[in-house]
């Protein structure tokens, strides 16, 4: 081959694609910094400059994924959520409503969780746009619950005309009374009690 004559084109080194892995770091990161944020905030309104600089992003990156303040709020909280109390599926309505509740009293005891519902709470009652957003965030906590109970129903665990919407009231109307007010604990132990009651009252005949 002539010293002159061209070589052929050697194809471009392939770079790994960091885009993507850091469009999730980032997203992960205002996620918690607006949990922390929230936990620390003795009752101080929370900003999406706030959020940003604890989360070491511009303010711009936070509304490429949120349109607010409160979305992003609710967003971080129902992360956690999923995160702490997944909707079990062993086959037996008791189990499941027994590891259902009790994931979820045992989520408001760490600290950073009960003090951000506590702020959101709290916060709510002063913003309608944050008002509707917990409301959203409690229905998707609803519907996870009414499903564990539609499978348990379709399985003949529980009586045909069971009213799931007046068990699912009656689980989060403890967990709330309780968390709001300190009535009585949230523990494993209350968790069960009322799985069982819950089951047994409702049971198919």
């Amino acid at each position: 081959m002539s010293d002159t004559e061209p070589q052929a084109e050697q194809a471009p080194s392939t770079r790994p694609h960091t885009g993507r892995r850091r469009n999730e770091a980032a997203h992960r990161a205002i996620l918690d910094a607006a949990l922390k944020l929230l936990a620390e905030s003795d009752d101080t309104p929370v900003t999406i400059d706030a959020i940003a600089r604890a989360a070491g992003v511009g303010k711009q990156t936070v509304y490429r994924w949120w349109p607010s303040k409160g979305a992003v709020l609710l967003d971080a909280l129902t992360d956690r959520a999923d995160q702490d109390v997944s909707g079990p599926d062993t086959g037996a309505l008791r189990t499941d409503l027994r590891a259902f509740i009790a994931a979820t009293f045992d989520a408001v005891q760490h600290g950073t969780t009960a003090s951000a519902l506590r702020t959101l709470t709290r916060e709510a009652a002063r913003d309608p746009h944050l008002a509707e957003l917990m409301q959203s965030f409690i229905g998707t906590r609803r519907t996870a619950l009414r499903d564990l109970l539609s499978r348990g129903r379709e399985r003949g665990e529980l009586a045909g005309d069971a009213d799931l919407d007046l068990i699912v009231d009656q689980v989060y109307g403890v967990f709330w009374y309780r968390f709001l007010l300190g009535h009585g604990p949230l523990d494993g132990t209350v968790a069960e009690r009322l799985a069982d009651s819950l089951a047994r009252g409702s049971a198919a005949v």
